[in-house]
């Protein structure tokens, strides 16, 4: 995995999980890897890996069964999304917002890419 300076490591591991969510390679109630599976995936300590799954349990994304493994919550794919839109509108969102401003892009063009991106 590559990884980005700007951001802690735990962080991007979070964003990667994410991923496997919002894309349904890990569905609701369904096993995980595990934190050692993760670190050797994305080559990291598994300390850092471990800070990333005590963050997803926090957010109830994952969670423990003692002496069996991580799963995603329940209703952890609804969560996720919820957190990664929420992280799109006020963060990326107003980002984009900006540049079309100074680049004086006008919405319909923006709108048009978006449809022929989705088409994709």
């Amino acid at each position: 995995m590559d990884f980005d300076n700007s951001k802690p490591i735990y962080l991007q591991i979070v964003d990667f999980f994410y991923e496997n969510i919002l894309e349904k390679r890990w569905q609701e109630e369904e096993r995980i890897p595990s934190v050692r599976e993760v670190a050797m995936m994305v080559e990291v300590n598994p300390n850092t890996a471990i800070r990333a799954f005590n963050h997803l349990q926090d957010l109830e994304v994952i969670y423990n069964k003692r002496g069996i493994g991580y799963f995603v919550s329940q209703d952890g794919f609804s969560k996720v999304l919820e957190i990664k839109r929420r992280e799109f509108m006020e963060q990326t969102l107003p980002d984009v917002f900006k540049k079309m401003s100074l680049m004086d892009i006008p919405f319909d063009e923006l709108k048009n890419a978006y449809n022929q991106q989705k088409k994709k």
